[in-house]
């Protein structure tokens, strides 16, 4: 996804309003609210891996939150509001499948190579299982390898 302007805009007044729709009390002498916060830490999360250091530059940078607080004072309003960022994400987990009701998902699986070559034998990453069991060669690479199965699902587009 590219990070734009209307992005973040969207994210902050969604935010805002389920903050206001749960009666969040604000405390008046705190530089920026709970709301830019919570988009703050969004924006971190999707965009910058986590890394709030990185968002919390970037909304300075960018003038969308002038007043923005230093990555300490950040991480202690994340700290200080953890409860209610769980219940904001739950209240959009609800919002967002209230959307999506009708949508199709695919499930998939495939093999992915746990050990190669000599170390196959010894291997004990994969627990549970015989090595037998999922002990494979590949002719055309010359590689035996130990797979494991993974399964996911996706949103049919």
């Amino acid at each position: 996804m590219k990070l734009s302007r209307d992005k973040i805009t969207g994210i902050y007044c969604i935010v805002d309003d389920l903050l206001k729709s749960i009666q969040h009390p604000e405390d008046k002498r705190r530089r920026i609210s709970d709301s830019e916060v919570i988009t703050t830490a969004i924006v971190s999360a999707i965009y910058f891996g986590g890394h709030h250091d990185h968002g919390i530059g970037f909304m300075r940078i960018t003038g969308m939150i002038p007043n923005m607080l230093s990555s300490s004072r950040f991480c202690r309003r994340i700290h200080k509001i953890w409860e209610l960022l769980i219940e904001i994400f739950l209240l959009l987990s609800d919002v967002i499948k209230s959307m999506r009701a009708e949508l199709e998902y695919i499930m998939d699986s495939l093999s992915v190579a746990a050990f190669y070559n000599i170390r196959v034998i010894n291997g004990k990453m994969v627990k549970g299982k015989k090595i037998s069991e999922d002990y494979s060669y590949s002719n055309s690479k010359r590689l035996s390898y130990q797979t494991n199965h993974v399964q996911f699902s996706r949103p049919f587009f």
